[in-house]
């Protein structure tokens, strides 16, 4: 006899409850006190346009954080992916898709290129920003990398309480 054996003996078997809701007639759902759809959603599907409430919803500038500092830390990350020195998945979170795929391609060529050795790292000198709307930053960026001097021009919108990189064009 095993020693479990007797801890069987106290188990009690129990009906499951039944947790559907019951099945409503329709006099009962059209002449009651509120009018009942059985298996409908509460939202209303036809009365909002779709990008108004299930798109990207755009954020104002002072619910976002200073642009300065990202737009500092993207150029030096950008420029690392462009190098080959840093993968791209590392910005998909900063950036448009469209942004993003440009800079996959690109790390992916750079990496097919780069040169065994050290490299030295990309030092970012200056950064210019300018709000020309609320919500939206225009930026660019002198990057040194590599011996040489590089410009870089972003475009960031605020979208779902974040700022994205919806253009760039790297010089």
């Amino acid at each position: 006899m095993s020693a479990t054996a007797g801890a069987c003996d106290s188990f009690i078997v129990r009906r499951i409850p039944q947790t559907a809701p019951r099945i409503i007639s329709a006099d009962e759902a059209w002449h009651g006190e509120q009018p009942y759809a059985q298996d409908a959603l509460a939202l209303d599907f036809f009365g909002a346009r779709d990008d108004e409430d299930f798109g990207r919803q755009p954020t104002r500038s002072i619910a976002l954080p200073d642009p300065a500092p990202l737009v500092a830390r993207l150029s030096q990350a950008i420029i690392e992916i462009v190098s080959g020195q840093r993968p791209a998945p590392q910005l998909i979170r900063y950036t448009a898709p469209t942004v993003y795929s440009v800079l996959a391609r690109q790390a992916m060529v750079a990496g097919r290129r780069r040169l065994p050795g050290t490299r030295r790292q990309a030092v970012v000198r200056r950064v210019r920003v300018c709000e020309p709307a609320d919500g939206v930053v225009e930026a660019c960026a002198v990057v040194v990398a590599h011996g040489r001097v590089r410009a870089l021009a972003l475009r960031l919108e605020g979208l779902d309480g974040r700022w994205l990189v919806t253009a760039l064009t790297i010089g």
